[in-house]
């Protein structure tokens, strides 16, 4: 497996060198600060690869134990946990959540069962009562925030329509979560997933992690400003839709707006940066505050891509995970986001020509850039974690290294 060049280090299968060249060019552009990819294909390592800085003021250099927040590439993490769940039988996705958490009755949300919550089509993806992160860390809070949940009706009729729970995901499915399990998510996926496979990602990252975390660097309000005129600068001039960003961007605007609230309440004080502080790293907001190295990530799914089995060890049934692979829930145009993807059990489903173009494959994107997915046809996982955010929904220097990686000869002949 021939080494990395500088500024680069780590290593790579020969036939995956298309996804090393990608990552390259993202620092020969000066598109990254600290990142890094790491890719299995078949529950081989093919690609592991870093550079750049963790800290920049410092001049800290990326290594290849260097973490850092995942955002909402927590949501599959989350996801994963109630999997295991389901595959031991303590949990039916398709029995109302009432059943398992009576107060979630209230408001007329009786009905509402664990898949469409999960699904993102239960019409909670915005709280009436506002919340900051601060209320969400401190347990001392907990009956608030379990008051806001339990008491907020529906935006819309469960099940017939879909919006993106950009925040609300997490806390609705750590309460159902630790009201089947009868202990907290994060030591569970620890100790059931996490560190049987030498994965690297924590859902509350303990103290002895904080050397290894890498500073975030989100846009500048200059620089989204820009990206928004650019994107409907190209509708004017082209005469096509605007992206993502753009149709997300004009909602933000009003107030009122689905979007805003779904991104704002619980409010961070200094938005993405909020997040940058170890008492959110330690907590388990189970829609963001995951952190994780890049084959953390990709070593996570492994059992999700190899039919639920990696090195002898069963962590699920192949029947488990054959639902996921289809689209449990589709838009054409999410009321959030704007644009056409779905899930399957919290488990983001995608348009083929984004991260991949096997329909079956899986997983979630965070704000700012980073990944974590899978694919169960080709067998293959991809973990990609970096310092320095963009503002898109889905970040092109992702989706270059996910299009270099089916370019590659293994993938792309399937042999």
């Amino acid at each position: 497996m021939p080494s990395s060049s500088a500024p680069l280090h780590g290593e790579y299968e020969p036939a995956f060198e298309p996804v090393a060249r990608a990552f390259a060019r993202h620092f020969e552009r000066n598109e990254e600060i600290g990142a890094s990819v790491t890719v299995y294909h078949r529950g081989v390592r093919v690609v592991h690869l870093w550079g750049g800085l963790a800290n920049r003021e410092r001049s800290t250099p990326w290594t290849e134990e260097t973490r850092a927040v995942l955002f909402s590439v927590t949501k599959a993490l989350t996801a994963m946990g109630l999997v295991l769940l389901a595959d031991r039988g303590q949990l039916d996705y398709d029995a109302r959540v009432a059943d398992y958490w009576p107060g979630f009755a209230r408001a007329g949300k009786s009905a509402i069962t664990v898949r469409t919550l999960l699904n993102h089509r239960a019409g909670l993806a915005a709280l009436d009562t506002p919340l900051t992160l601060a209320d969400c860390i401190d347990e001392g809070a907990r009956d608030r925030v379990l008051t806001a949940l339990e008491s907020q009706a529906p935006l819309w009729e469960p099940d017939r329509g879909q919006g993106y729970h950009a925040l609300t995901y997490g806390m609705y499915a750590r309460e159902l979560f630790e009201r089947v399990a009868g202990e907290p998510l994060g030591p569970f996926l620890s100790r059931e997933l996490f560190d049987p496979l030498g994965a690297s990602v924590s859902l509350g990252t303990p103290a002895s992690m904080d050397a290894r975390m890498a500073t975030l660097y989100p846009p500048t309000p200059a620089r989204r400003a820009r990206e928004l005129v650019r994107s409907l600068a190209g509708r004017a001039l082209g005469g096509r839709q605007p992206l993502t960003e753009a149709r997300i961007g004009m909602t933000l605007f009003s107030r009122s707006s689905l979007p805003r609230r779904a991104f704002e309440n619980p409010s961070a004080v200094g938005g993405i940066s909020g997040y940058d502080k170890p008492e959110v790293w330690r907590a388990t907001l189970a829609w963001a505050s995951a952190t994780g190295t890049a084959d953390g990530i990709a070593r996570a799914y492994l059992p999700f891509a190899l039919g639920g089995e990696v090195n002898g060890r069963r962590y699920l049934k192949a029947s488990t995970l054959a639902p996921i692979y289809e689209r449990q829930g589709w838009s054409t145009r999410d009321d959030v986001l704007k644009k056409p993807l779905g899930w399957s059990q919290g488990f983001l489903k995608e348009e083929t020509h984004l991260f991949s173009p096997t329909r079956e494959s899986f997983g979630h994107p965070g704000i700012g850039g980073s990944l974590g997915w899978c694919d169960p046809v080709k067998q293959v996982t991809i973990g990609y974690v970096l310092n320095g955010l963009d503002g898109h929904v889905r970040s092109p220097r992702a989706l270059a290294l996910c299009h270099a990686l089916y370019a590659c000869g293994p993938l792309a002949s399937g042999t």
